[in-house]
């Protein structure tokens, strides 16, 4: 009896010990082969190993298992709800509640220039000397007009081989010089059938009263009496031309202020800077306005020097005194202000001058323009304002506000804060004479042809 109850423990003992192996083979199996699905593998199946081989492993009893379970990766979600990625994506940007209107201000761009029809003048001859060899002595005739410029130079300027001249015709604006022939400096040579006496005409550059600048340069011209026999004399020419550039600065309030050089009938701006004196220039300041109210632009004042240096001594006011243009009542000039027909624009002329005594010819101009309303009236200080005929005239509105340009132009109320003033130079302008005083001008008379030659 207790031998039978202890083999029946022994039994029970030996079962549970195999139901759980088999349970955590079980266990074991299931879990590997959900991971290999997982993996897209398949479970690796053992092979019983061939008979006569090895030992024999004891046989297994048949256990039936269950299919292998696939491990859901994604979180339960109501049936009709979208992934999240899904709802991310189709979420739509709501617009703004407004149209947006504005844009951010763009720099205006400069138009490219076109080609300018431009071609430079040759100076154009002058009749200024004429000349008389007589038999004993040599009668010379030469015009205060010396360049062909309009402009007079005065008797002590002119002298015919150091000698003043002897007459003088204040209608015709001649000077006249009468020299024996061995006189006033006269050179005399031998040639196998001529005679020669040499005379040389001076011209000296005088500044204008008591301004540093001029507006002729030296110049020579020689003459020559061939003698054989008696024969009378006459002459020939002389010369000058022109040519420019511009400046432009962009002020603040999207202004946009330019001085430039224009071609003689206002159209083009000229693509050189080089003048001989004598020459006119044409300059024309502007303003051009973006977002702004219709503006009038002004030359306040202009200044010259022969440096870059506005501040330089010497230095040369052309344009002052709040807009009058006091070249032509300093210097006896024909420069003035161009009547003004557009407000943005005005233009003025200058005839070409040079520092006296100064060899490189160069000038640079430095001009102050302001703007006013298009709508505002001319004043004492908002004016452009010429000297012709003894007088003042205006560009533009009444004459009366020309009259202070003689003392001191001002307003008690004090000019508007909206006309404040830029400063703008143009590029150096290059003053040449039309005569290169290094080379000397012949007048030569020749008794057997009875003509006279200037080369």
């Amino acid at each position: 009896m207790g031998l039978g109850q202890a083999g029946v423990r022994l039994f029970l003992f030996a079962l549970m010990a195999f139901c759980e192996a088999q349970r955590r083979m079980w266990e074991t199996e299931g879990a590997s082969g959900a991971l290999r699905d997982l993996a897209g593998l398949q479970p690796r199946v053992r092979k019983p190993a061939p008979a006569g081989h090895g030992p024999q492993a004891p046989a297994q009893p048949n256990v039936s298992v269950r299919p292998q379970q696939r491990f859901n990766l994604q979180p339960n979600l109501p049936p009709n709800s979208r992934k999240p990625v899904e709802v991310q994506f189709h979420q739509q940007l709501q617009g703004p509640v407004r149209k947006v209107t504005w844009r951010f201000p763009q720099v205006p761009l400069k138009p490219t220039a076109a080609p300018v029809p431009f071609q430079m003048r040759e100076p154009v001859s002058v009749n200024s000397v004429a000349a008389e060899c007589g038999e004993k002595d040599v009668y010379v005739e030469v015009k205060q007009d010396f360049f062909g410029n309009g402009l007079l130079l005065m008797p002590s300027a002119i002298t015919l081989g150091g000698c003043g001249p002897s007459g003088q015709d204040v209608v015709a604006n001649v000077l006249m010089f009468r020299s024996e022939l061995q006189a006033c400096n006269s050179i005399v040579k031998m040639t196998e059938d001529d005679l020669i006496y040499s005379f040389v005409i001076n011209v000296a550059a005088e500044p204008h009263l008591d301004t540093p600048i001029t507006r002729e340069d030296g110049a020579s011209v020689y003459i020559e009496c061939h003698y054989l026999r008696k024969r009378n004399v006459s002459s020939n020419a002389l010369l000058p031309t022109w040519i420019p550039y511009a400046a432009t600065k962009v002020a603040e309030e999207r202004l946009m202020f330019s001085l430039r050089l224009m071609t003689d009938d206002w159209k083009y701006e000229r693509p050189s800077s080089q003048y001989y004196l004598g020459d006119v220039i044409n300059i024309e300041a502007s303003v051009t306005q973006y977002n702004h109210v219709p503006l009038h632009v002004l030359v306040d004042r202009c200044i010259a020097t022969p440096v870059p240096d506005v501040n330089a001594v010497p230095s040369y006011s052309i344009i002052e005194n709040h807009g009058c243009l006091v070249d032509a009542k300093v210097t006896g000039s024909s420069s003035y202000f161009m009547p003004q027909d557009q407000h943005d624009k005005l233009q003025f002329q200058l005839e070409a001058f040079k520092f006296y005594q100064d060899k490189s010819g160069l000038v640079y101009i430095t001009c102050y323009l302001m703007a006013t309303k298009a709508s505002a009236p001319s004043d004492a200080e908002n004016k452009a304002c010429s000297y012709s005929v003894n007088r003042w005239t205006a560009a533009f509105g009444d004459d009366q506000v020309c009259r202070c340009c003689d003392t001191i132009c001002s307003l008690r109320k004090g000019r508007d804060v909206s006309s404040e003033e830029f400063q703008i130079s143009l590029r150096p302008l290059s003053i040449e004479d039309p005569i290169d005083s290094d080379e000397p001008q012949d007048l030569v008379q020749s008794s057997r042809e009875n003509k006279a030659t200037l080369t």
